[in-house]
């Protein structure tokens, strides 16, 4: 790739990384602000569950914001968002302020710089060829984020009490306003052709079956990978395990997802993007079942944070990539928005169910054979996925 598209790459990729990684944190939050606030886990998980609902209403509208008027100042207000809900997250006294903070704020901030926004600005300036594979690399940001930011939250944590490790972060997201002026930009229509309507393109998008799939799986998607992610280190720490073993099991998910999204880029290239849908999600209840049958050490815990880190994310850049692919780049942001929808409809399932399991019934277990059953479910509903260009992507 040129230069230039490896910069905007790059700079997608950055944002993405902190996007992702503070928040990514959070569940690291849960145990000491539990304790100062007085609320249980189905309180503190409704407020990110709230997050994720946010950031699913609003993402298919940012990305039509971003599809009409270009992506650089949808970051930019998404970013200052995101600063304004750290800092109303980090004075908290009373429940509510968590949910304005954690949930309204930083559910609005994430649905404008994240996946859907600049993988759209990216896919502008990458050549179909190597799609995928950009796309690979900007996720992987967001797992290199969550590699660095889980031992960092945790020191800030340790050192500096919730409140200013909050305050810290709320900083290092406001470094990164200036990386959103390099995914300016919009889709133009080809020359002499007559641009399709977003109406046309949402008509379009409805009729294809497997449009409809993709929402589905990726409504699992988002059930299992908010569920480990908020509740993980609550569950280790109900074993005897210490606090540092989930930042660490956070922190692998985060690094063995970077190669795990750039492989997923690579092989979506070149292989079957359904196909390769299909093995993650059958492959993630394989690994969670064999983790709930083994015993619970430190050894285990970071070898299923492993093993699902490879799994973690490398469903963005095919699913993103099956969009681009059979409807093409005019309005990806938005038919992505739309699947990502359905992504966080199940990332609130997974982070307020998992609370509110836990709260009813002392344990977690309930809520693993869930995720566990959707995964075989989603497994098998990307196997029709009808994934060839449709006919006005071919005329063009």
């Amino acid at each position: 790739m040129p230069v230039a598209v490896w910069i905007v790459v790059l700079a997608g990729a950055l944002i993405v990384s902190v996007g992702m990684g503070v928040r990514q944190t959070f569940g690291l939050f849960l145990p000491p602000m539990a304790v100062d606030l007085g609320i249980g886990r189905e309180t503190f998980g409704f407020a990110l569950a709230l997050q994720q609902i946010v950031w699913g209403i609003l993402q298919p509208a940012m990305g039509m914001i971003a599809d009409r008027y270009g992506s650089g100042r949808v970051i930019a207000v998404g970013l200052i968002g995101y600063i304004v809900g750290l800092l109303v997250m980090g004075q908290a006294a009373v429940p509510w302020h968590l949910d304005v903070g954690a949930g309204l704020l930083i559910g609005f901030a994430l649905s404008g710089t994240t996946f859907a926004v600049v993988l759209g600005a990216i896919g502008r300036v990458v050549e179909p060829a190597k799609r995928t594979l950009a796309f690979g690399l900007a996720t992987a940001g967001g797992s290199f984020g969550q590699f660095v930011m889980a031992p960092v939250g945790q020191q800030l944590i340790g050192g500096f009490g919730w409140r200013d490790a909050l305050w810290i972060m709320a900083v290092l997201t406001a470094l990164m306003l200036p990386f959103a002026a390099v995914l300016r930009g919009r889709t133009e229509a080809a020359a002499g052709r007559r641009e399709q309507t977003i109406g046309e393109a949402l008509r379009e998008a409805a009729g294809h079956s497997g449009f409809w799939y993709l929402n589905a799986g990726f409504f699992v998607c988002g059930v299992q990978i908010v569920f480990i992610a908020v509740h993980l280190p609550a569950f280790v720490s109900d074993y005897g395990l210490p606090a540092s073993v989930g930042a660490a099991a956070l922190a692998l998910i985060g690094f063995f997802n970077i190669i795990g999204s750039w492989g997923s880029g690579v092989l979506g290239d070149r292989h079957s993007k359904k196909y390769l849908l299909s093995a993650i999600y059958f492959i993630r209840s394989v690994v969670t079942v064999l983790f709930l049958y083994a015993p619970k050490t430190d050894a285990v815990v970071l070898v299923f944070a492993s093993a699902m880190g490879l799994l973690w994310l490398g469903t963005v850049p095919l699913t993103s990539g099956l969009v681009a692919q059979i409807f093409g780049m005019r309005y990806m942001a938005t038919l992505f928005g739309i699947v990502f929808f359905s992504h966080q409809l199940g990332s609130f399932l997974g982070a307020w169910l998992g609370g509110r399991i836990f709260d009813a019934t002392g344990s977690y277990d309930l809520m693993w054979w869930l995720s566990i059953a959707l995964g075989l479910v989603a497994a098998l509903l990307h196997l029709p996925i009808a994934d060839k260009p449709i006919a006005r992507t071919q005329a063009a």
